[in-house]
């Protein structure tokens, strides 16, 4: 197995910023997994200020849904892959899959099994959503539950684990 760097932390915490910045310790191919869909204006833009900001320092692959095969799909030459994000993959499947939990856990435990197949260097950017107020609705408090249960699995392979609070990223694990 590689080794595996997860970043987590809130909303516009540096994660993302920090994630790079690790990513270009490294010499040789960097490639870039880019989880969110451009559903929306706003998602729009943001998509391309995080493409403007990683520059040409990356190879940057859009895949919304299937981490593991994309991960094992890339050439032997990549050095580093930075996977961003968990948060957004994880909604990506809860809207895929209409909700299913069991669907839903299934892919959980794939990716979570398939990253101890993969023999590079991952950092992986997640969000904490279990600080804040407790959903209202059902499939709201089911997703901050799965995302939990996830970021817990991926933290125990990981290396190293750290959570960015007000852009200053903090070594929690490694």
């Amino acid at each position: 197995m590689g080794r595996i760097v997860l970043i987590t932390g809130g909303a516009r915490s540096g994660k993302s910023s920090f994630a790079l910045e690790e990513a270009l310790k490294y010499s040789g191919k960097r490639v870039f997994i880019a989880t969110a869909l451009a559903l929306d204006a706003e998602m729009t833009a943001r998509i391309r200020n995080h493409r403007k900001e990683r520059g040409e320092n990356f190879a940057t692959i859009e895949e919304p849904l299937d981490i593991i095969s994309c991960l094992k799909g890339l050439k032997e030459d990549v050095a580093v892959v930075v996977v961003d994000c968990l948060t957004v993959w994880l909604g990506n499947l809860f809207h895929q899959s209409a909700k299913n939990e069991k669907a839903v856990s299934q892919q959980v435990d794939r990716l979570c099994n398939g990253l101890t197949t993969i023999e590079r260097e991952l950092i992986l950017v997640t969000n904490e959503v279990g600080f804040g107020i407790i959903p209202e609705n059902q499939i709201a408090r089911l997703y901050r539950d799965m995302l939990g249960f996830l970021n817990r699995k991926i933290a125990a392979q990981a290396a190293e684990v750290y959570c960015c609070l007000c852009g200053i990223p903090v070594r929690i694990k490694g």
